[in-house]
C-alpha cells in the first residue's frame, strides 16, 4: 500500500470523539425539553385525555428528535467537514454528513484518507442517537397509555 492510500488515524479519532460528545450535548436539550413538555401535560391533565392531544404530544417528541438530528448532522459533522477541508461548499458537507448520520452509505462522495474515518465515526454517532430518540418517544407513548388507563380506572 502506497504513503498516499494510508488511512489517518490520529486526527480523526482526535476530532471524532470531541465531535460525538457535542452531539450528546446537543441532543440532551431537545430530549429534556421534551421531558418536561410531557411532564406539563400530564400536570395540566391533557396527556392522555383524548388520542388528538396524545397525538400532537407524540409529534411534538418526534419533531424535537428529529430536530436535533437536523442540527447534529448540519451545524456539528457538515461544518467540522468543511474545518478539516474535505467540502468547500456547506450544501455538498451537508449531503456528505446525512449520508453518514443515517448509516445510507451512498458512497458517491468519498473523503480524503486523511479524515475518511470520520466517516463510520459520524455513523455510529447517529445509530446511537436514533436509537435515544427512538427510546425517548417509546418513552412518551408510555407515559400516554399509562395516563390513558389511569383515566379509566377512575
Amino acid at each position: 500500500m502506497t504513503q498516499r492510500h494510508r488511512i489517518a488515524m490520529p486526527a480523526p479519532l482526535a476530532v471524532g470523539p470531541v465531535a460525538v460528545i457535542c452531539t450528546i450535548m446537543i441532543h440532551a436539550l431537545p430530549l429534556s425539553a421534551t421531558v418536561d413538555f410531557v411532564r406539563r401535560e400530564r400536570k395540566l391533565g391533557r396527556a392522555g385525555a383524548n388520542f388528538w392531544i396524545d397525538m400532537g404530544i407524540v409529534r411534538s417528541a418526534i419533531l424535537c428528535a428529529l430536530a436535533a438530528q437536523l442540527m447534529e448532522m448540519a451545524l456539528l459533522w457538515a461544518v467540522l467537514y468543511m474545518i478539516c477541508g474535505e467540502f468547500r461548499d456547506f450544501r455538498t458537507a451537508y449531503y456528505h454528513s446525512a449520508v453518514n448520520y443515517t448509516s445510507l452509505g451512498y458512497g458517491d462522495l468519498i473523503m480524503s484518507p486523511s479524515w475518511k474515518l470520520l466517516g463510520p465515526l459520524e455513523t455510529a454517532n447517529g445509530m446511537l442517537l436514533f436509537g435515544v430518540s427512538t427510546a425517548m418517544i417509546f418513552a412518551v407513548i408510555q407515559r400516554l397509555v399509562v395516563a390513558r388507563f389511569v383515566d379509566l380506572r377512575d
